[in-house]
């Protein structure tokens, strides 16, 4: 080397694929990304102007400080939780439903049509009806993209995504037109349902319904179908290695209408429980954006079914949170979406970490 240079050493660091992915970081992954999501939360109110102690207050405490908080929690985690068991089934069967909001509207209006066939004198039997309607809305609508898929090769993810924007317009044009309510002062909306057709209540003065029973259930029977069964196993294999699926007898057009007419019908079902419970009528305001958030619960929750419980309610958080920064901190309620967002891209960025881990490295270089 010329005599003008000396070597020295600079360090660094650079990604080292692990050997087996880290079992440790499969669950501090999605714990990490909440931290650093909080913290750029911190960053992002001091930026808006908002005392960041406060806004962080506003969406992590204010939804559990009481119990009448905590039952608000529940109810928008119920839909979140039911979509994402529906998601999860088909993602590990590596179906990609990306419209679940379709069928969970679709489930919706199957269900508000059965409920308005309800009068006073009707009998509290028309409840199971309603949730069946709400269920076989959404198989019906997911069902669509397993037969363009499994006949005609079309690519699920667009299709399913195509679907929620007619579901969409397949609902506007029921509550503007032949379901709106002739007494309604002219608002898109069906008539309040019947006391009779609305989802029981789990406490007084609550807005809880069993349809936290339901989620609760489902989270069971997932697992059990996933974990326990060979029909779970055999969706499993053929998401995982179709090749050995197809040479182990499993067969994949089953696995693809099992994985759709699955997250279709938990998807409606979610709907049917939000018509015929909370909301009690149908409105073009149903579609809440739960099929797309069920998405980013189920990753979070790492598509199984006890980790989707904790991120649910960890979503339902976020909804709560950014409708209260509207009405106390002034700020826009799409930052419910941004920290979303945020979530879902920092939670992408630590998965890094899963197969690979962060080694120093020194390298040489040479410097006059």
């Amino acid at each position: 080397m010329d005599e003008r240079f000396v070597e020295h050493s600079m360090s660094g660091f650079k990604l080292q694929v692990r050997p087996q992915p880290s079992r440790l970081w499969t669950f501090a992954s999605p714990v990490l990304a909440l931290v650093l999501t909080v913290l750029i939360g911190l960053v992002l109110f001091k930026l808006l102007g908002k005392d960041p102690v406060r806004g962080l207050q506003v969406f992590f405490w204010e939804p559990i400080k009481s119990g009448y908080a905590l039952g608000e929690l529940v109810v928008k985690a119920t839909p979140l939780l039911l979509i994402a068991l529906g998601l999860a089934v088909a993602f590990r069967s590596n179906v990609w439903n990306i419209g679940a909001e379709g069928q969970y509207i679709l489930g919706a209006v199957a269900a508000s049509g059965v409920a308005l066939m309800a009068d006073k004198t009707t009998g509290g039997w028309i409840v199971v009806p309603v949730i069946l309607a709400g269920v076989l809305g959404g198989m019906v609508w997911a069902g669509i993209t397993a037969l363009l898929r499994d006949r005609f090769n079309a690519n699920e993810i667009l299709v399913s995504l195509m679907m929620v924007y007619v579901a969409v317009q397949v609902l506007g044009y029921l509550v503007y037109g032949p379901w709106k309510d002739p007494n309604g002062y002219n608002f898109p909306q069906t008539q309040n349902f019947e006391a009779a057709t609305r989802i029981p209540k789990l406490f007084t003065g609550s807005r809880m319904s069993i349809g936290v029973l339901f989620a609760l259930v489902g989270v069971g029977a997932v697992w059990v179908f996933l974990f326990r069964t060979r029909a779970g196993f055999a969706q499993q294999v053929g998401g995982l290695a179709p090749a050995a699926a197809r040479y182990a007898g499993f067969s994949s057009r089953r696995a693809l209408w099992t994985a759709l007419l699955v997250s279709g019908g938990l998807a409606g079902l979610a709907g049917a429980l939000e018509v015929a419970g909370p909301i009690g009528q149908l409105t073009p305001y149903v579609p809440a954006g739960y099929g797309f958030a069920a998405i980013i619960v189920a990753y979070v929750g790492r598509l199984h079914p006890v980790g989707m419980v904790f991120s649910s309610l960890l979503m339902s958080m976020f909804y709560i949170g950014g409708e209260l920064a509207q009405s106390r901190l002034g700020l826009p309620k799409s930052l419910t979406g941004v920290f979303q967002g945020l979530l879902l891209f920092t939670l992408l960025a630590c998965d890094t970490l899963v197969n690979y881990r962060l080694v120093r490295q020194a390298r040489t270089v040479a410097k006059p």
